[in-house]
C-alpha cells in the first residue's frame, strides 16, 4: 500500500510513523508512507498556504492552489483509489471502513487546518470525507494518524498473528470478550475456570457469550 499525506505540519507525523506497528509495516515493505508539506507547493513569496475567507468572518482558509499542485504532481506518478479529506463533517470512521480501505493500493490523505479548506478542493479532488468523531480538533493531522494506524495494522504480514485482528472489537459488530494472562490468581481475583480448561470449543462459546453480554451492557446501540 502507498499512502501520501498532505499537511501543513509534517513534523507531527515523525514520531508516530517511527513507532510500533506502523514502523514494523514500513520495515516489512507492507506500506510506503510519504508526508508532503503543502507550503512547499505554494507559489507565494513566503510560501503562504492560507488566506482570509471571502465574505468575511473569523479564521483562515487553506488555499486551493497549493493543494492542487501537490495532488496533481502525485497523480502524475500513480493512480489513486481515493483522495480522503479528514474533516469533522465527514462520514464517521468505523472498523468496517478500515477493512475496506485496507484493500486499497494507493491513497491520499488530506489534512485540513484552520477554519477549513477551500470548498473547491472537495469538488475537484476529494472522493471520501472521514471524521473520527463529533468534535473539532486543530487540524486533520491526528485523525490521519488514527486512520493510518487502523488501516495499516490490517495489511497482510503486519501483525505477527494475523488472526488477532479478526477478534478485535467491532470486527463482527460486537465488542471483544475479556482477556486474561498470568498469574491465574491475583490478589484473590481468578481467571475464569473455562479459560484454563483446554476445551477450545467451550472457550470459543464462552468468548462469544461474553462478547455479546459486554456489548449489550456497554454499547447496546451496536446490537440494533
Amino acid at each position: 500500500m502507498h499512502i501520501d499525506i498532505l499537511t501543513l505540519f509534517p513534523e507531527m507525523f515523525e514520531q508516530v510513523f517511527a513507532t510500533s506497528i506502523i514502523k514494523r509495516a514500513v520495515a516489512k515493505g507492507r506500506v510506503c508512507l510519504n508526508v508532503h508539506n503543502i507550503r512547499d507547493y505554494s507559489t507565494a513569496k513566503h510560501k503562504q498556504a492560507d488566506d482570509y475567507p471571502y465574505g468575511g468572518g473569523s479564521g483562515m482558509v487553506m488555499m486551493v492552489e497549493p493543494i492542487d499542485r501537490c495532488i496533481t504532481m502525485l497523480q502524475e506518478k500513480r493512480p489513486y483509489d481515493d483522495i480522503v479529506l479528514m474533516t469533522p463533517d465527514g462520514v464517521p470512521f468505523s472498523q468496517m471502513q478500515a477493512n475496506k480501505f485496507a484493500t486499497k493500493q494507493n491513497l491520499i490523505l488530506l489534512c485540513g487546518h484552520y477554519k477549513g479548506i477551500d470548498e473547491r478542493v472537495r469538488k475537484l479532488f476529494v472522493s471520501k470525507e472521514i471524521s473520527i468523531g463529533d468534535y473539532v480538533l486543530s487540524g486533520g493531522e491526528l485523525p490521519a494518524m488514527v486512520f493510518c494506524d487502523a488501516v495499516i495494522r490490517l495489511l497482510p504480514g503486519v501483525l505477527n498473528d494475523e488472526t488477532s485482528a479478526l477478534s478485535d472489537s467491532f470486527q463482527n459488530g460486537l465488542l471483544s470478550a475479556p482477556v486474561y494472562t498470568r498469574p491465574a490468581d491475583y490478589k484473590g481475583t481468578k481467571v475464569p475456570d473455562i479459560l484454563l480448561s483446554g476445551n477450545d470449543k467451550a472457550i470459543d462459546q464462552w468468548r462469544q457469550e461474553q462478547s455479546y453480554e459486554r456489548t449489550k451492557k456497554k454499547r447496546p446501540d451496536l446490537l440494533k
